[in-house]
């Protein structure tokens, strides 16, 4: 390696480690970096091989003060990978094929195989079919083996069948949070006994939630992670440094849910998509781990790339609280201050070099909820209720519901469960505890069993309408939460533990009870959901609840009692059974006596119990067995796992380039498109293409499941992709996933338009407005499209990662020039577009577009590196690899 001079041994306990020792340098420039970028230059220093990495590249990170302005390019190695469940399945899927393809092309089929360590979290969970009872665990958790287990099986194959890849069975917990408790390394030891720093790519946006902990980590593509665990570095562009300043303390109502909703939508004004933020001041010293993870788990919510905290004395005592011992944090701490990547943010001087700075007095902060369609639109508690008022009626947006005024005060008394209430807009038929978001933070979970103990003890209770559930990140949770005495009360109200994975907050909420689904629909009624979740877009949470609204664990479950978000929070909530009235300092913990609590009950013996046996996994999972072979043994007859056909029929060589010719428009979008609306999610709906395949097959709808069960199979997915019910497209005469098939003038589902242009020869394009792909990094998004035919997508702007999965399928990303959109262009999409794209294309160059109407536009070709083309001559990033790995 060039930078061998640099190893230095680091003598710690009884041990003595190596180490590349970046002070060596002697270069001043090194000091002013920000600790994100260090350890960039840290991988590029120890990957450096004049190959894949090379000294110009150390050269470029090490003066970023200069090249972020120059869009300079880089590579970078992770350390590790980690796979979600719903992105996990696809992806060992993909790797398995690839074994068949590289055999079918004469080489040896072992040569796709991890070459860095990859952790699997099935954290898939099925729907809250049980809620509200002691035994609701254990039903859903059989429910989702008996649905489940040839997927399960196909994993746990996986696991033998590929080095380096661990798999954590189901019902262990949310793949953030037990990487934050569990599998995150903070500081790597190397075969080889070299120290460097745990960073990891994930498949899933939230992978960032792991910043808050000082490892550094971003979500990527499915697609991109299987090449990153191939031994491909990722390329990008370096980034500017975004330094967030927090000074000051929370005030004594106020949770780190209201404090990571006002963060998001400040850096949302500020606009820091594809930048890093990194956060510094004294403030951040009165944040624990689980503050700040929960502060880095919304990073896509505010859209850059990363929510960095860099390690100081408090990651080292959670550390030690989550169960590592003497030797794991002594190895961190040493480390990172031999390399000066350890930080004092109880030291004011500390300020490095940023590409800009924000700051915020955590003082300041009051609570707050985000929605009720979008993560970033922060709304005060107090002004909920008049927010939301003013949206039934205002125009239909991201924030109102377009309703008549005449029909904004309609009511309907419903029975359910033997009790009487009257149902409205605004009421609460969700109130959820979900998402590792907030779960993974004590504090947050245990001032919600202490609204449950006060509202207990009031003789208070849930509204007969409202469908609660509680759905811990980590098996830990329901120990603290046992321990403390809170539990019982939580259970007392309906928030039984309904499971341990992704449940309301992925749009996996079950079914309401039917008299409440029959008044929704019957008088058209826009309630409510509010859940301690990240992401709460239209159609996410459950098709019949309109306005969703995220917020804390003891908002959750205020609101459950309360029973309607139109109600003063400042006024009287509720009343009990004696008829004294209660207002919100009568139910609502200050953060002093959950504080007491947390330093009780939240034990380190907690962790070292949960997961001294987590990859054992359950009886049922102990029992699957599987095949002892390399290569899959498909099933045709399979609705789960099938071997995808991307690399059907291909050759060494590299395919023949060729022009957009003729194209139709498949969908014309506006702003904010999300992977929700693109990639298929929740359930399957029984009139659509997937559920018609699926009865084809002999499935009955009971046996339908959820698309993201089904992400190994891509007769589903393909069916399934822009399957939302609330896809807006310009080409369709209603809300929802059909399209105008031009030549025929017939309105379809998605996919049989696309079949009939696909069976024509006719190639298909998307156009689409701002933010392109915003929300999860499902590769789904980008496979889907393929599948149905799509050679290129136009936007005004894309989201990072999915314009990554669009190349990475071969999928080209153009961007309209800045003022430039569909409408202002006179496009209606039922025209036919031409796009010839040169032998010798560059990134960013701009390319003519000739529509049939007899005008021509330019458009910008977003390929941003020379790498990114390479993929595409390939036909993708996939079959990049195998050509690669096979020369």
């Amino acid at each position: 390696m060039a930078f061998n001079d640099l190893i230095r041994d680091l003598a710690i306990g009884d041990n003595v480690y190596k180490y590349f020792d970046l002070n060596g340098l002697n270069d001043a420039r090194y000091n002013e970096l920000p600790i994100s970028i260090k350890y960039l230059l840290e991988a590029a220093v120890r990957h450096c091989d004049e190959f894949h990495v090379l000294k110009k590249d150390v050269e470029t990170i090490l003066d970023w003060k200069n090249s972020q302005r120059n869009q300079a390019e880089i590579p970078f190695k992770p350390a590790r990978v980690i796979l979600q469940d719903f992105t996990g399945v696809p992806a060992v899927v993909d790797l398995a094929a690839m074994r068949d393809a590289v055999q079918n092309m004469g080489a040896d089929p072992a040569k796709i195989n991890p070459v860095c360590p990859v952790d699997l979290v099935i954290d898939h969970s099925v729907q809250v079919d049980h809620y509200g009872n002691l035994d609701a665990l254990a039903k859903n958790q059989s429910i989702e083996f008996e649905r489940n287990r040839e997927r399960f099986n196909f994993l746990k194959w996986g696991s033998k069948a590929f080095d380096n890849l661990l798999i954590v069975p189901p019902g262990s917990g949310i793949v953030h949070q037990v990487n934050l408790e569990y599998l995150a390394r903070t500081v790597f030891v190397g075969k080889d006994g070299v120290l460097y720093p745990d960073s990891v790519v994930g498949t899933d946006s939230h992978t960032t939630m792991i910043d808050g902990s000082g490892v550094l980590g971003w979500g990527v593509g499915g697609i991109e992670a299987e090449a990153v665990m191939l031994g491909q570095p990722i390329s990008m562009v370096i980034p500017e440094v975004i330094g967030y300043e927090l000074v000051g303390t929370l005030s004594d109502t106020v949770t780190s849910t209201d404090l990571v909703l006002t963060i998001t939508k400040n850096l949302r004004d500020l606009g820091v998509v594809g930048k890093f933020v990194e956060f510094f001041g004294t403030g951040v010293a009165s944040l624990s781990i689980a503050d700040r993870a929960t502060i880095a788990n919304m990073c896509p919510e505010y859209g850059a790339t990363i929510g960095f905290f860099p390690v100081d004395k408090r990651t080292i005592d959670y550390l030690t609280q989550t169960g590592r011992d003497t030797d794991y944090t002594q190895r961190v701490e040493q480390y990172l201050k031999s390399v000066g990547m350890f930080v004092d943010f109880t030291n004011d001087s500390y300020r490095p070099t940023y590409t800009t700075t924000l700051k915020l007095d955590l003082g300041n902060v009051v609570p707050s909820v985000s929605g009720p369609k979008r993560p970033h639109d922060r709304v005060e508690l107090s002004s909920l209720a008049s927010d939301f008022t003013k949206g039934l009626t205002d125009k239909i947006s991201f924030k109102a519901f377009g309703l008549k005024p005449e029909d904004a005060t309609k009511t309907v008394s419903v029975t359910n469960n033997g009790r009487t209430a009257e149902l409205g807009h605004g009421s609460v038929v969700i109130a959820a505890i979900t998402s590792c978001t907030n779960t993974s933070n004590p504090s947050v979970m245990l001032a919600a069993g202490l609204v449950a103990k006060k509202a207990v003890e009031l003789g208070l209770n849930v509204q007969p309408y409202v469908k609660t559930s509680l759905s811990p990140g980590s098996g830990v949770v329901t120990k603290y939460l046992e321990a403390s005495g809170l539990l019982p009360y939580l259970e007392k109200i309906g928030f039984n533990i309904a499971g341990y994975g992704c449940m309301t907050c992925i749009g996996n909420s079950g079914p309401l009870d039917e008299p409440v689904t029959k008044a929704i629909e019957e008088n058209n009624l826009v309630v409510a959901g509010v859940l301690s979740g990240n992401r709460n877009f239209e159609g996410r949470i459950h098709p019949h609840v309109r306005a969703n609204y995220l917020a804390s664990p003891p908002l959750a479950v205020l609101y459950s009692i309360i029973g309607n978000v139109n109600v003063d929070i400042n006024g009287v909530l509720a009343v009990t059974p004696d008829g004294k009235e209660v207002r919100l300092a009568d139910i609502w913990p200050t953060r002093t006596e959950v504080a007491k609590f947390e330093e009780e009950f939240v034990k380190p013996q907690f962790f070292r119990e949960v997961y001294a046996n987590i990859e054992l996994g359950s009886t049922e999972w102990q029992q699957l067995e599987c095949p002892a072979v390399k290569l899959y043994p498909w099933d045709d007859n399979s609705t789960y796992i099938k071997k995808v056909p991307f690399f059907d029929g291909m050759t060494n060589e590299l395919p023949a380039q060729s022009d957009i010719v003729n194209a139709h428009v498949l969908l014309n979008l506006g702003d904010s498109v999300t992977t929700d609306h693109i990639s298929p999610a929740g359930s399957i709906s029984k009139t659509s293409p997937a559920a018609r395949f699926l009865a084809s097959r002999g499935v009955t709808q009971r046996d339908f499941n959820t698309y993201g069960a089904r992400r190994g199979n891509d007769e589903i997915m393909a069916r399934g992709t822009f399957a939302n019910i609330r896809l807006v497209n310009k080409l369709a005469s209603k809300v929802g996933p059909i399209t105008l098939h031009v030549p025929s003038g017939e309105e379809l589902d998605i996919f049989d338009a696309a079949q009939k242009y696909k069976d024509a020869g006719i190639p298909a394009i998307i156009l689409a407005g701002k933010e392109y792909g915003c929300g999860s990094s499902r590769d789904w998004a980008a496979k889907g499209p393929f599948l149905q035919g799509v050679k290129a997508v136009i936007a005004e702007s894309f989201e990072r990662i999915h314009r990554s999965n669009l190349i990475g399928m071969g999928i080209i990303p153009f961007q309209f020039q800045a003022g430039q959109n569909a409408d202002s262009l006179g496009l209606t999409g039922k025209e036919q577009f031409s796009i010839a794209v040169p032998d010798d294309l560059k990134p960013g160059q701009l390319i003519d577009v000739n529509v049939s109407n007899g005008s021509t536009f330019q458009v910008i070709c977003r390929f941003d590196t020379e790498v990114e083309l390479t993929y595409y001559r390939n036909g993708g990033i996939l079959q990049y690899m195998i050509r690669k790995l096979i020369q």
